[in-house]
């Protein structure tokens, strides 16, 4: 993971490697990881980020962040939240879809991923409250609504909070009460049940008694009667009162705004997607719900503004608080948002292509050709079993008849004429710990510093125990695991080791080793972590291709250069190796046939170069064949 990311905030390291839900809380004006066991625990005065990671096709993972802010958080934290959401995304790769959730008008999808409900607790570490456990057991009182999810608020306890419309549950210390509205309705009364039961598992040691008290059916020898006593004996209760939580917000036509520099300006246009610029970012308004659409190329930054500038735009346009504002990056906009534009039919959702693509490739099994199916249906790469991430990696480099350690800073940097020694430690599935040991040559490296690597690595496997497998890799050859573990792996020219810097000498050429300041391209290929190339190539017009994207750096400028049928992970990977090369340097993005002048004179002058797809060698398994001889 280059230098940019880990600045961004060490806290999210590891993030969205695993399916399931992921939580930090806002302390301190930091995000911190929230133990499991306190999951489904919201305090108002706090705020939350949640991760939700999802299976997608073709083993990739789908992502929906939503930060949660407490009804009692400040407004300093509640900003904080929201621009750290936005560094997660960037973590993720900027491909998620983001959502606020404010307590009492939480999402469907939100709540759906605690079961049976959410717990609301009053206080909160950054409020400075105290938490419930930390005092005598409160007697609450519940309202329960919700017949798919579950929306469960704290109410005053106090006869006028019921009515006859909602299911209530009353939780003392002893007893579990749920009151039955004389009108409410029997789903909610079911999921009111899995809550008590959730509840008395959860704070009363499963030990508690549960009671059911059914509106209008008063017998002061059971458990009506006792229920009642707790609210100073029985009188009649009033009608449901209309709250805020009860408005909900209209939908009204769709209107475009663009958002420059944290200020939103109306877009006259009528709604076509050809209006959303990819280096730009723009707030739609339907009324009910704010989308903020972000192009590809924009800057963290960028987001970060956009972000601020909806939820000032939701204050000053009065909108009640369940107006709920959802962040899209482009390329990855949900149904409801491309609905609103004439120009962007239904029927161009990836899903139809998937769908056409399992088709096409079911009646290819079965031996019957699909005419145009197989050009425009996409491919859906497996996904091979990676390590678990999270772990230590060490590297080191032969030089001469020792090893050095690569500074931290560098660990990812691979010369070709140098031979390394990788230990990467982690842990396997809550096991102990387990070892990935190997040793990478370089195409150009000397036959020394590769018998030395042998032999190092060797001696290291031994002192371990022999627990790791030893494995020898090649450069260009490097498996899809060792491909992973560094995030970016970046393969530069020349090499460092003394043995390397004699053989130049000896043999009188130049020495072209890659350094921060000479004139170098970088080329970038691959669809994810795990078969990312970046290596360093010639710095001329030829080594371009359309396919892909480039790094170009010449002295203190540094160039990316994308093709016009590179792809957006490519594009976004380039970020993420400008800045694990040169931390902090201005990047001058060049899209293709946009060239400057500037640009074509650090590779020598334009001149023509190939747009034709070059198909990467596939390194693939070995496999063990049996043969038998039958005679007729």
């Amino acid at each position: 993971m280059s230098s940019s990311v880990k600045a961004l905030e060490p806290a999210f390291q590891g993030a969205g490697q695993r399916i399931g839900t992921e939580i930090w809380r806002i302390e301190n004006f930091q995000p911190v990881p929230l133990p499991k066991s306190d999951y489904g625990k919201f305090y108002s005065g706090d705020s939350y980020i949640v991760l939700q990671t999802s299976p997608g096709k073709g083993g990739a993972y789908l992502y929906d962040i939503h930060f949660w802010l407490g009804k009692d958080t400040s407004q300093d934290e509640a900003g904080t939240a929201a621009i750290k959401t936005v560094e997660l995304d960037a973590i993720l790769g900027g491909r998620a879809v983001q959502h606020r959730e404010l307590q009492g008008h939480e999402s469907d999808k939100f709540l759906s991923y605690f079961k049976p409900c959410i717990i609301p607790l009053e206080g909160g570490v950054a409020s400075g409250f105290k938490k419930p456990e930390e005092e005598e057991f409160e007697t609450r009182l519940y309202v329960c609504k919700g017949k798919r999810v579950v929306r469960l608020k704290q109410v005053p306890f106090s006869r006028s909070s019921l009515n006859h419309d909602d299911v209530f549950i009353l939780d003392t210390k002893d007893k579990i009460f749920q009151f039955n509205g004389a009108n409410s309705n029997i789903q909610e009364r079911a999921k009111a049940l899995e809550v008590i039961q959730f509840l008395k598992e959860k704070y009363h040691e499963g030990t508690c008694d549960v009671a059911i008290v059914d509106d209008g059916k008063l017998q002061t020898e059971s458990d009506s009667g006792e229920f009642w006593v707790l609210f100073g004996g029985f009188a009649p209760i009033g009608k449901k009162v209309a709250s805020e939580d009860d408005i909900i917000p209209e939908k009204t036509p769709a209107k475009l705004y663009s958002v420059v520099d944290g200020q939103v300006k109306p877009v006259d246009d009528e709604l076509s997607k050809s209006i959303l610029e990819n280096n730009k970012c723009f707030l739609l308004d339907c009324g009910s719900e704010i989308f903020v659409w972000v192009g590809r190329v924009t800057q963290v930054d960028e987001r970060k503004t956009a972000i601020q500038a909806a939820e000032e735009f939701v204050v000053s346009q009065n909108r009640p608080k369940s107006t709920s504002i959802t962040r899209l990056i482009q390329g990855y906009e949900t149904h409801s948002f491309k609905s609103n534009f004439d120009s962007w039919p239904s029927g161009s959702a990836p899903v139809a292509e998937e769908g056409r693509g399992k088709v096409a490739a079911l009646l290819k099994q079965q031996g019957v050709g699909v005419k145009g199916a197989s050009k425009s249906a996409p491919v859906n790469e497996e996904v091979p079993p990676l390590l678990e991430v999270g772990g230590k990696i060490e590297v080191w480099c032969i030089n001469g008849s020792a090893k050095t350690p690569v500074p931290i800073e560098d660990i990812g940097k691979f010369f070709s004429g140098d031979c390394y020694i990788i230990l990467y430690t982690y842990h396997s599935h809550d096991k102990k710990e387990e070892y990935y040991l190997c040793y990478w040559i370089g195409k150009d490296s000397i036959q020394e510093d590769q018998i030395m690597a042998a032999g190092l690595a060797n001696t290291m496997c031994n002192s371990l125990k022999g627990r790791p497998v030893l494995g020898r890799i090649y450069q260009g050859k490097e498996p899809p695991q060792f491909v992973a573990i560094f995030q970016p792996m970046v393969v530069l020219k020349g090499g460092v080791s003394s043995g390397y810097k004699n053989y130049i000498a000896d043999k009188g050429l130049n020495d072209e080793t890659y350094t921060p300041d000479s004139v170098a391209l970088i080329r970038i290929s691959g669809t994810s972590v795990h078969n990312d190339i970046v290596v360093q190539v010639d710095a001329v017009p030829a080594s371009l291709n359309s396919n892909e994207s480039f790094l170009l750096q010449s002295g203190s400028s540094l160039f990316s250069w994308h093709g016009s049928q590179s792809t957006f992970e490519q594009q976004q990977l380039a970020a993420k190796v400008a800045e694990f090369l040169k931390p902090g340097v201005a990047m001058k993005h060049t899209k293709e046939g946009t060239e400057s002048s500037a640009f074509w004179f650090a590779l020598g002058g334009k001149q023509s170069y190939t747009s034709k797809k070059v198909t990467p060698e596939v390194s693939r398994d070995p496999h063990l064949f049996t043969f038998s001889f039958n005679k007729d």
